[in-house]
């Protein structure tokens, strides 16, 4: 990578690292669509199978544990990414993907195939409308992602008291208030990412990888948000 200098001063090398930039970009949305995907086949092919069906969420202990592994898994691949090879970086991403298609399934029994795969376009479409604004903005969105972060605590934790209290207004309330915190996330993940790119450069593909999971985590909670609105149940 050229050095701050370099960038600023030389067209050419300006436009060789904004080519770098740009090409570190689309593999890490190479690897969030081949995540997104490994997801979506794990989730059809439970929820086809009436036996899968049973054994996963006729139990609860057995859902539940699934969910907190997914949840261990994400905190181990954020603190080993860096330091393990590109494939086992690889290999846990889509352990994690192929998991999450598991308990994922449960939205086919929920809602309609069509309604699924309608708000998955619509998922897809914001997402590269948003991932366009944070990538062109001028204006620094580090501001807005503190305040994301902060929102997404406070999301987490209603949505958690919302298990036990059932309530109607809080379960819109967190719904509308997701859609929102992870547009901005979104938009801000994308300006930091390229950042971070231009500032540590070597070591691509983990950082790839890296990048790929928090896309794909934004992808799949904005998804969920959405389809609480626009999703047609059965």
């Amino acid at each position: 990578m050229p050095s701050q200098v370099d960038f600023m001063s030389n067209p050419i090398a300006r436009a060789t690292a904004v080519d770098a930039v740009n090409t570190f970009m689309w593999r890490v949305y190479r690897w969030m669509s081949l995540g997104l995907a490994a997801t979506g086949f794990v989730a059809m092919f439970v929820a086809e199978s009436p036996q899968a069906i049973r054994f996963i969420f006729g139990n609860p202990i057995l859902f539940y544990g699934l969910l907190f592994g997914e949840l261990g898994m994400v905190v181990a691949f954020t603190s080993m990414a860096r330091r393990v090879s590109a494939t086992t970086a690889g290999a846990m991403f889509f352990a994690y993907a192929a998991l999450n298609g598991v308990t994922f399934a449960s939205i086919f029994l929920v809602y309609t195939h069509e309604s699924i795969a309608q708000v998955f376009f619509i998922t897809a479409g914001s997402f590269a409308v948003l991932s366009v604004i944070g990538a062109t903005t001028k204006r620094d969105l580090s501001a807005m992602g503190r305040f994301m972060m902060i929102g997404l605590i406070g999301l987490v934790i209603a949505s958690l008291v919302n298990i036990f209290w059932a309530n109607p207004a809080l379960y819109w309330a967190t719904t509308y208030a997701g859609v929102l915190i992870f547009a901005g996330l979104t938009a801000y993940e994308t300006q930091r990412l390229r950042q971070m790119f231009v500032m540590q450069g070597g070591d691509t593909q983990n950082l790839a990888l890296i990048g790929a999971l928090t896309f794909y985590l934004d992808f799949i909670n904005l998804f969920l948000m959405l389809l609480r609105i626009f999703g047609r149940r059965r």
